[in-house]
């Protein structure tokens, strides 16, 4: 059997089996192979690199595998073949020897005819010549891998081909996570896992990450869900191992590997991931072939001779790249008429110079900045947008960086050369391109000025805060800031205040925390306050930072830490209002408000450690510097909590007394607001001390509302902790047991260490009105050792009380 033999019976096992015929590359790789050639020598022949050709053989031989059902390689594809098409020859005689009538010819088989590569079809022109790999994942899905990295150069196709495979797939849920396109941005995997379990699975991240894993677990073995994980190679050194700032991803990834699961993860990488104890099947995605361009540009309507000589040079000179395909076909299309040869006739002298995508990228911005300076600075300051948490832009955003320009001419010059991606509106960089451009835009005297533009477009495109998508947008502006080192203007994007959705007038950093995002906020504020405190002199900023930080560190039970902060904040403030000029009146009430507000935050932290004449003293100089003046407000919001602290030192006609002032004063405001939720519910607390238990079930409810409507996780477990203590007081235990199981989920997954010792303590008590004295006893350990852990040594002697 001769070579030529050989290859077209392979070629029609493969279209039998995948319904595409070899190609070019294929096709020279058997005849070579066949006469005994290395790869190295196959390499020359066919003008390719040894890498190249060693992984198409590669994906040639398990396909060939696929289709015969055994293991064909190099050494024993010739011997193999041989083996079959005797085989298929001996059964064709077979079956020419049975019994007349033979099949008429209509019965008869036909073989498909080959396309005609110059035809339009209908394709999609995004998706060209990727149908065998959807295949290949699929059969490495089948066979159990869980993850799966798609390697390959940049522009390749892989995050594309990662998508269309996870659209296609039946997954209940997908998941996606873009890694940060350069190392010093990478995103803890924390913030990741919380994105992912609050707002993909309508779940609440643990205080901690084996936590947020444990239940990003449940719901993995719940759900088939489908995982992307994109652009890895930031997050890897020369090793192919993690660095030192992406060392928690590796406990992910060892949960996305267990068998146990449900899950498929897609990883898209330009490196090779080499991460001991990680289990990943690396899948090497082949560079389209010949066939595919010419499949793109006949879609393209563009004119390329019969003989394809030119696109052949270009298709080899660019390695087959998905992206080099896309870019070539713009240029010819917008610049040359859709011509190919005048295309080469201009740019064609060398071709072979420019081999991989980031060669072809610098060509093609060097080739705008001559064309079209405009469009070239827009590009470039393009680059300065991050395009992680909010991956793409609007048109306004891309305007913002226009100036006096034609901003719309300019994109769609950037459109029509395919150096920026735009769907249903919206607009992003992809990342090779993106890469190119900031480093020129780095390089050059408007690096500042486009990420000043950047961030002045976030912070006035956000006047409400409805959402938590509204609140990630408004904080945008402080990452640009920080990369040109304005770490003022980055502490004024965190402090900037804005009605959010429970009718409040709240800095940024406040509003994000109350989302539950209080992780990723007190990372931000360390951040700039490791450059703004030191500064001679520490602005009010740092005062109103170390005021929101301080409520953050309370609420995960880090108190000690809280009350550093308040005290620092109040320093500060009482340091400036010194020197504060008295015909300044908005200098000064913002200063005695920071004071106030520290100060109450401080009678809170007291009374969280049941040092309640400690609690009663604050709220009391709370009342008299706010009584009267602008800041009446927290004088009322003092009063709230001196009364419950009269309740619980059972000074109970004091408490009576300030709760009916607080009722009669709350009633007057908004009833739809939802700014005074938290002293609403303290407010309840008193009432449920008092035994008006009708009152205090009102209070907690309208508590509960606000917080569900605002998402205040905080609040909602307080007045469900509250409700429960209501319901097990009219011997409704099972509602009782119920509210408690509610509200210990809530502070659990917020870290809210006092409030879940609290909790504990009320559960103790449900389980000691069910006579379960040993489950009552549980429950108030698990509350002594919570409030030994953050010092709280009153509310150990109360707990050690109830245990006696």
């Amino acid at each position: 059997m001769g070579v030529d033999t050989a290859i077209e019976f392979t070629d029609s096992l493969l279209y039998e089996k995948t319904g595409q015929h070899l190609s070019d590359l294929q096709c020279c790789i058997l005849k070579q192979v066949w006469g005994g050639k290395t790869y190295r020598a196959i390499a020359t022949i066919a003008g390719y690199s040894e890498g190249h050709v060693k992984d198409v053989a590669s994906q040639l031989w398990r396909l060939l595998s696929d289709v015969l059902g055994e293991r064909i390689t190099k050494g024993n594809y010739r011997s193999r073949l041989v083996y079959w098409l005797k085989r298929a020859k001996r059964k064709m005689v077979h079956v020419a020897g049975e019994a007349w009538p033979r099949p008429s010819l209509a019965q008869q088989p036909v073989k498909p005819p080959m396309p005609n590569s110059h035809e339009p079809q209908l394709i999609d022109p995004h998706f060209i010549g990727r149908g065998t790999a959807i295949d290949t994942l699929n059969s490495i899905c089948t066979q159990g891998h869980k993850i799966i990295v798609i390697q390959g150069e940049g522009g390749l196709g892989k995050t594309t081909l990662a998508q269309h495979y996870l659209r296609q797939a039946p997954f209940d849920v997908v998941l996606e996570w873009r890694i940060a396109q350069e190392t010093s941005s990478l995103t803890a995997v924390e913030n990741i896992l919380d994105e992912w379990l609050r707002h993909d699975l309508n779940d609440e991240p643990g205080q901690d990450l084996g936590i947020s894993l444990s239940r990003l677990k449940r719901h993995l073995k719940q759900k088939q869900v489908g995982i992307l994980i994109d652009n890895l190679e930031p997050a890897l050194d020369g090793n192919g191992q993690f660095v030192v700032e992406a060392r928690c991803y590796t406990e992910l990834l060892k949960l996305l590997a267990d068998f146990s699961i449900q899950a498929t993860t897609l990883i898209t990488s330009r490196d090779r991931l080499c991460e001991p104890g990680i289990k990943a099947y690396h899948y090497r995605l082949p560079r389209l072939t010949l066939t595919d361009w010419q499949q793109c540009f006949t879609y393209n309507r563009l004119n390329f001779p019969q003989t394809d000589e030119i696109l052949h040079c270009l298709h080899r000179a660019y390695g087959g790249n998905a992206k080099a395909m896309e870019i070539l076909c713009s240029t010819v299309q917008t610049d040359f008429n859709g011509e190919i040869r005048a295309y080469w006739q201009a740019y064609g002298a060398d071709p072979l110079a420019e081999i991989d995508l980031k060669n072809l990228v610098i060509s093609q911005i060097n080739r705008l900045q001559c064309l079209d300076p405009t469009a070239y600075q827009l590009l470039c300051r393009l680059s300065c947008y991050r395009y992680q948490t909010i991956a793409s832009l609007s048109l306004p955003a891309v305007l913002a960086q226009c100036q006096d320009t034609d901003g719309q001419r300019a994109i769609a010059s950037l459109r029509n050369r395919s150096l920026i991606e735009v769907e249903n509106g919206q607009y992003w960089l992809h990342p090779v391109i993106r890469a190119v451009a900031i480093e020129r835009l780095r390089q050059s005297n408007l690096w500042n000025q486009a990420n000043r533009a950047a961030a002045n477009y976030w912070t006035h495109s956000v006047g409400l805060l409805t959402n938590l998508l509204d609140a990630q947008k408004a904080l945008e502006a402080y990452y640009h800031y920080i990369v040109i080192e304005q770490y003022q203007a980055a502490a004024q994007v965190l402090l900037q205040s804005r009605h959010n959705q429970w009718q409040q007038f709240l800095p940024l950093a406040s509003s994000l925390y109350r989302m539950g995002l209080l992780q990723p906020v007190s990372s931000l504020i360390l951040e700039v306050l490791s450059h703004l405190e030191s500064a001679p002199e520490p602005s009010p900023q740092v005062s109103e930072l170390r005021n929101i930080l301080g409520d953050i560190y309370w609420i995960t039970g880090e108190i000690n830490h809280a009350i550093e902060c308040q005290q620092g904040a109040i320093a500060i403030a009482q340091q400036r209002l010194e020197l504060a000029d008295e015909h300044e009146p908005r200098q000064h009430y913002y200063l005695q408000m920071l004071n106030i507000d520290s100060q109450l935050s401080l009678g809170l932290y007291a009374m969280d450690l049941w040092e309640l004449d400690q609690a009663e003293a604050t709220f009391k100089a709370v009342i008299n510097l706010g009584r009267d003046t602008p800041h009446q407000a927290w004088a009322d919001k003092a009063t709230v909590a001196l009364a419950l602290t009269y309740a619980c030192q059972q000074h109970l006609e004091k408490a009576h007394t300030l709760a009916s002032y607080c009722l009669s004063t709350f009633a007057h405001q908004s009833p739809k607001s939802g700014r005074l939720a938290y002293f609403i519910q303290l407010l309840g607390q008193t009432y449920d001390q008092l035994g008006d238990t009708q009152q205090a079930e009102t209070l907690y409810q309208q508590a509960l509302s606000f917080a569900e409507t605002g998402h205040y996780p905080q609040v909602k477990a307080k007045a469900l902790t509250g409700l429960a203590s209501i319901a097990r007081q009219q011997h409704h235990m099972t509602i009782a047991l119920e509210y408690h199981a509610q509200s210990i989920n809530l502070f659990d997954s917020i870290g809210a260490k006092c409030d879940l010792a609290n909790a504990y303590v009320e559960l103790g008590y449900s389980h000691v009105r069910l006579t379960q004295i040993e489950a009552a006893h549980q429950y108030w350990h698990r509350a002594l050792a919570l409030y030994t852990d953050i010092h709280a040594h009153k509310q150990v002697g109360r707990v050690e009380s109830l245990l006696a």
